[in-house]
């Protein structure tokens, strides 16, 4: 199927690196090398997608368990045939919609995709990047590069080349620093289950925005937190079969515990924060909230204060950052006053109930 995309994400080309810069990351790849390099998202630990090798170290260095499938990162549409198969209409319509830009599809695998990248399942997840250096870096690349996010397994998402250092230190052989990520959580991963769409993992693309692109086309959910889809699912249903069902795709970040801080996080309603400050006078916590407290009152009761902002986009642009901030203070406890769990909030929703998720 051959037509234009239509990108969704404004791409800021004076952001590029030196040549010299992505030459030398190119080399590293080829090598089996790690490189960190930044989307609109995260910032994702590359290795060549084709090197049992490199896949290899690329999970030994994550601790990232081996049956847990890595998305392939594409530099642009017109590659999604050389990496998957009998690839639906739908998918095609997202991809033109969408790309570059914070989308993953799972589709049926190509010859070429190793297990390693899959997990053993016969789908792939794949995506083009809208950041210029993650562009810049596979249009020199040539290929696919397999790039979870640069952290240690299960942690929090690095959106700084600062995080990607204090996580991986000299275990990646690279770094690419291309400042913030402007998107800040993960993508939306959309399946096509007997080729109908099917969101595994809510993003900053919204259930909404997919089915304004596919008009006719039916959307089903779940993710656990797209109730306007379905209703709200238990989050095991991502690591086992759903009632009735033989089978279920495994993606990236959908794990019932994931992005998570070092420290103990706790999710309170608004109309219960009130009440638990009181309690926890004298404790040492951390608030992430969406509701104003003098500095001097915070101080007095002990409190690391931030404010989150009221907007869901910028809000999740900030998340991944303010929550290793309060991670590096010493606190007894991360509390996190609820967001909305409709419309743009949703992703930020699921990340916060993954990271504060027990078991």
């Amino acid at each position: 199927m051959s037509t234009s995309p239509s990108n969704v994400q404004s791409v800021d080309s004076s952001l590029r690196l030196d040549r010299s810069q992505i030459e030398a990351a190119v080399a590293l790849l080829r090598q089996g090398g790690l490189v960190a390099f930044p989307t609109e998202t995260v910032y994702g630990l590359g290795a060549d997608a084709e090197s049992p090798a490199a896949l290899d170290r690329l999970y030994t260095v994550k601790g990232r368990p081996k049956g847990h499938p890595v998305i392939v990162h594409l530099a642009s549409y017109e590659q999604l045939e050389n990496w998957a198969v009998e690839i639906p209409k739908a998918a095609w319509k997202l991809a033109h919609a969408f790309w570059p830009g914070p989308l993953t599809l799972v589709l049926k695998r190509s010859a070429r995709v190793l297990n390693a990248v899959t997990g053993g399942q016969d789908t792939v997840g794949l995506r083009v990047p809208a950041h210029p250096v993650a562009l810049q870096l596979l249009k020199a690349f040539g290929g696919g590069i397999a790039a979870p996010s640069a952290n240690r397994f299960g942690r929090l998402s690095p959106t700084r080349a600062e995080h990607v250092r204090a996580d991986l230190g000299d275990d990646v052989s690279m770094i690419l620093d291309g400042g913030d990520c402007q998107v800040g959580v993960e993508s939306t991963i959309v399946a096509f289950p007997e080729g109908q769409p099917v969101i595994l993992r809510p993003g900053m693309i919204s259930a909404e925005q997919i089915e304004a692109v596919l008009q006719s086309d039916s959307l089903e959910s779940s993710s656990g937190m797209q109730a306007e889809s379905r209703a709200s699912d238990h989050i095991e249903s991502r690591t086992a079969p759903a009632p009735g069902k033989t089978s279920v795709i495994h993606a990236p970040g959908t794990l019932a515990s994931h992005y998570a801080p070092r420290t103990p996080l706790l999710l309170v309603s608004s109309d219960d924060l009130n009440e638990k400050l009181t309690v926890a006078e004298g404790s040492r916590i951390g608030v992430l909230a969406l509701q104003f407290l003098p500095q001097a009152l915070a101080e007095q009761r002990g409190l690391v204060w931030k404010v989150m902002p009221a907007d869901p986009e910028e809000y999740a642009r900030q998340l991944y950052a303010a929550l290793r901030e309060m991670d590096g203070q010493s606190l007894q406890q991360i509390w996190v006053e609820e967001v909305p769990n409709d419309g743009a909030w949703v992703a930020v929703a699921d990340r916060l109930k993954r990271a504060a998720y027990q078991g």
